[in-house]
């Protein structure tokens, strides 16, 4: 039996208890920064496998250890996040979540599930490889700060020192059974963007004598739009978004105040810089030619995340020997954002997407809507699929090649 057909049969073995391990983390989710009983959960399995872990990392993080032969030789790691989005999920599945206004609908339930079982397969045949693998459970992928950040702070890419990284993310666009892979910058950074415009609010019917808050929001937010159509470079892809207004009047009622929530997205480290600038002075300038004052916060989030063409090579040539070529794509660079992109300037790191749709069965949702669901059978596919990952990540002889690019 070659190393591919025992990952695949043990992977195998394990769907049922891996789909039984997702529905109940998807009926039980928590928000960002309080993952504790979904944290107690997976410790609890990870005991019951045997796997020496920490807890309480970096608020309900979790950093298990399973060792090769010669464990000092190399140290890789693997990511899931387990938090879940504050959505009321709209389903009449059995394993719908269980608490009000909470979902899994980012799919976060799958990636913690996915890793578990890798550990599983992993502790099995620990005697077929050398070196380390860190099991990395982080809670709050979903909220500023991010869990990440505070991961790496709290020292879990050292003692071992990490040499290699990967992690996975759900694609409900991608049929089930499919990984993709792209290396080189593959998500956008992410920062938020609040502008509160402050007038004197007053009635509607007399509009002479008040400043119009509302419209100068409304103006301010078309002046924006130029940031990404006018100013950006053509060739670097840019995203401002908003997604949010408040302006807390009525019928005949002018506020004060009216604040906007928005954000902003883009692949170079300089342009997002000097784009802040530009929303900055966009929003001042046009609140203050009609008399109002302009309030900025731009709150910087998480970096580009970078693929490590070295690794990433490596990562896909091990799926397609798992998996098969024809179930192995690669894929275009995704304007959403990441915080796996915080190991990536840290560490040489592969994230790659799960196919999880099925479009015979209506699993077409996308990504944080009430409706969103998995093909479960992916489940088995990202099982197969980070295992023989690992294995190849702790075979490989690598360097880091791929430098990170100065604008990043």
């Amino acid at each position: 039996m070659t190393l591919q057909q025992e990952i695949h049969e043990i992977s195998a073995a394990l769907l049922d208890e891996a789909i039984a391990i997702r529905r109940y983390l998807h009926q039980h989710p928590e928000l960002s920064f309080e993952e504790k009983e979904t944290s107690a959960f997976l410790s609890s399995l990870l005991t019951q496998f045997g796997i020496s872990h920490q807890t309480n990392v970096a608020g309900y993080g979790i950093v298990g250890i399973i060792e090769g032969k010669n464990p000092s030789k190399k140290c890789i790691a693997l990511r899931a996040d387990m938090d879940a989005l504050p959505i009321r999920e709209l389903s009449d599945k059995v394993y719908r979540s269980q608490n009000e206004g909470i979902m899994h609908a980012c799919g976060h339930d799958a990636h913690s599930t996915i890793l578990l079982m890798t550990a599983r397969v992993l502790q099995q045949m620990a005697d077929k490889f050398e070196g380390t693998v860190k099991l990395l459970f982080q809670p709050a992928e979903e909220k500023l700060p991010g869990g990440a950040k505070g991961m790496i702070e709290a020292g879990v890419l050292e003692n071992p020192r990490v040499d290699a990284m990967a992690g996975l993310h759900v694609l409900p666009s991608m049929e089930a059974g499919k990984v993709g892979f792209r290396s080189g910058p593959f998500m956008a950074s992410s920062d938020e963007v609040t502008i509160t415009i402050n007038g004197k609010g007053g009635h509607a019917a007399m509009p002479d004598q008040i400043n119009d808050t509302v419209l100068i929001a409304a103006q301010t937010l078309v002046n924006l739009q130029h940031v990404a159509s006018r100013m950006a470079p053509p060739l670097i892809p840019t995203v401002l978004s908003f997604g949010r207004l408040i302006a807390n009047g009525a019928h005949n009622v002018i506020p004060s105040v009216v604040e906007l929530n928005g954000t902003f997205r883009t692949f170079d480290e300089k342009w997002r810089i000097k784009a802040w600038q530009h929303i900055h002075e966009i929003a001042a300038g046009t609140a203050n030619a009609f008399g109002t004052k302009a309030e900025v916060k731009i709150t910087k989030g998480y970096p580009v995340l970078f693929n490590d063409s070295e690794m990433t090579a490596l990562a896909m040539d091990a799926a397609i020997q798992q998996i098969g070529n024809e179930n192995v794509e690669r894929i275009d660079q995704r304007m959403t954002a990441e915080d796996f992109a915080w190991y990536t300037h840290s560490v040489p790191s592969c994230f790659f997407r799960l196919g999880t749709g099925n479009s015979g069965l209506g699993i077409t949702s996308g990504l944080h809507t009430p409706t969103f669901d998995i093909d479960e059978t992916s489940l088995k596919t990202g099982i197969e699929t980070m295992v023989s990952v690992a294995l190849r990540l702790l075979s490989a002889n690598f360097g880091m090649t791929d430098k990170l690019s100065p604008n990043l």
